[in-house]
């Protein structure tokens, strides 16, 4: 199998334009397995006896919300539940790439997260939120400590979403680019002298995809840690 990477089928929408096909199909398919998630888990409840997995859930929701609420104070308490959505559905996008779809042949999979065109919406929402939600705190913050660092502060918040749809991306993208590498080394059959390289790397794999668990769950975490500290700027000194 040959996989081009950052190649989409594509949509053709009005007004929109060409879309990537498979990057909304994945998405969507990975909203469907968080709702079936969370339905499996809610089901739990209905047992007198805590289970396994409400104990690793309810540890999730506990560590973010308990960060979000230490951080922005009680005007945090209601955006708690959108923080552990985002938190959840980043970490499914990112770790829904380790499951084989496009290795075998289907035109969906890889991490949605690989695409710009997921992150930077994920991004925008962040950012919009905290404008919409506190707009006079927020534009506040633009004169601040000096009305003269106006043009620096436009620059660092127009930065924010840039920054955070990026380090989502190149993340998640690297780690995909680098299996794509070593997978291809393999099926290239490549043997330099008296070593078979192709061989000798055929191993990799199974740590590419820990260390791409490990880095996928770390960027939602910082995701997530980000957009707790940009609704915190916002909000300023008034929590």
């Amino acid at each position: 199998m040959q996989e081009n990477l950052g190649e989409h089928i594509l949509w053709h929408v009005p007004v929109l334009g060409a879309v990537h096909a498979d990057t909304i199909v994945t998405t969507w398919i990975v909203m469907f397995i968080s709702l079936v998630l969370l339905a499996w888990v809610g089901a739990s409840y209905r047992r007198p006896v805590q289970t396994k997995r409400q104990v690793v859930v309810e540890g999730v929701i506990n560590y973010v919300a308990d960060l979000a609420t230490s951080t922005l104070g009680k005007r945090g308490e209601p955006f708690v539940p959108f923080f552990i959505a985002l938190f959840v559905f980043i970490f499914l996008l990112n770790q829904f790439g380790m499951l084989p779809f496009k290795a075998l042949g289907l035109p969906i999979g890889g991490s949605p997260t690989a695409d710009l065109n997921t992150t930077v919406p994920l991004a925008l929402i962040v950012w919009l939120a905290t404008w919409l939600l506190f707009p006079v705190s927020h534009a506040r913050h633009l004169f601040q400590p000096f009305v003269a660092l106006l043009p620096i502060n436009l620059i660092e918040e127009f930065s924010r979403p840039l920054t955070l749809a990026a380090r989502l991306f190149f993340n998640i993208f690297v780690g995909e680019l680098l299996f794509i590498i070593i997978a291809s080394i393999i099926q290239q059959h490549i043997t330099i002298g008296p070593v078979n390289l192709s061989l000798a790397v055929t191993v990799l794999p199974f740590f590419i995809q820990f260390f791409n668990f490990f880095v996928g769950t770390v960027q939602a975490f910082v995701f997530t840690l980000l957009a707790i500290v940009y609704f915190s700027l916002a909000i300023g000194d008034s929590h």
